[in-house]
């Protein structure tokens, strides 16, 4: 449901008081002093909350991998685009959905919703090349119409996605990137999510990536519309 804004009577010139105590000094930190392993809890505990995107890729002998992203979102509309980072493992061996879509050039992004939550999870553990995630979840596959992976049925929307670029970011060390521009050449959306051309939050039930082991949910909204300057 959505409701007022935190401060609905600010305005334009007003201060905007923290309820943090501003006479204490900040933690300055140089990230070139840091460990790969405290700068990427900084990240994920200041980047909150974070979408997921639960991607299924299948390798070029058709074995298939599902596993959950949360250093994703939107790219441009014109074409639709998405984007997804996948870290370097440790051991310098790309992570499997990598390793597939650049193989294929193809996959699918399942939104996630509170119901999937704990399958979703568990498609984080660290299966073997070749097994396949969705099966060990329980989780159903469905045929693409314009790609090869399947989409998870109990997904609430599915995009079908071609491989538009990629970029690596970082030496190739643990903590290095490759950035994945995803083009959707398909959506798929449960018509109880989807009204007069739009997302509906609330039986969408969308769930974000916080710090740690933590997730969130999406329970409460407000709006505030755009200011118009004369």
């Amino acid at each position: 449901m959505s409701k007022n804004s935190p401060n609905p009577n600010w305005k334009p010139g007003h201060s905007s008081v923290s309820p943090l105590d501003q006479t204490k000094e900040m933690v300055s930190l140089d990230p070139k002093t840091l460990d790969v392993t405290p700068t990427y809890k900084l990240l994920i505990g200041t980047v909150v909350p974070r979408p997921i995107a639960f991607i299924s890729t299948i390798n070029k002998n058709g074995q298939g991998n599902l596993a959950p992203f949360s250093f994703f979102n939107g790219v441009s509309t014109s074409p639709p685009c998405l984007m997804i980072a996948i870290t370097q493992k440790e051991d310098h061996v790309k992570k499997d959905t990598l390793r597939n879509i650049e193989e294929t050039g193809e996959f699918v992004i399942n939104t996630v919703s509170e119901w999937m939550a704990e399958a979703v999870n568990h498609c984080s553990a660290l299966y073997p090349y070749g097994v396949s995630e969705m099966e060990k979840a329980g989780l159903t596959p469905l045929p693409s119409e314009k790609v090869a992976p399947p989409r998870v049925k109990e997904a609430p929307i599915q995009m079908e996605c071609k491989l538009y670029n990629s970029m690596k970011v970082g030496d190739g060390k643990k903590g290095s990137s490759t950035i994945v521009v995803g083009e959707v050449v398909q959506f798929h959306i449960h018509p109880d999510v989807y009204q007069n051309g739009k997302i509906l939050i609330e039986p969408l039930k969308p769930i974000s990536r916080l710090a740690g082991f933590s997730y969130g949910r999406t329970t409460e909204t407000f709006d505030i519309p755009r200011p118009t300057i004369e």
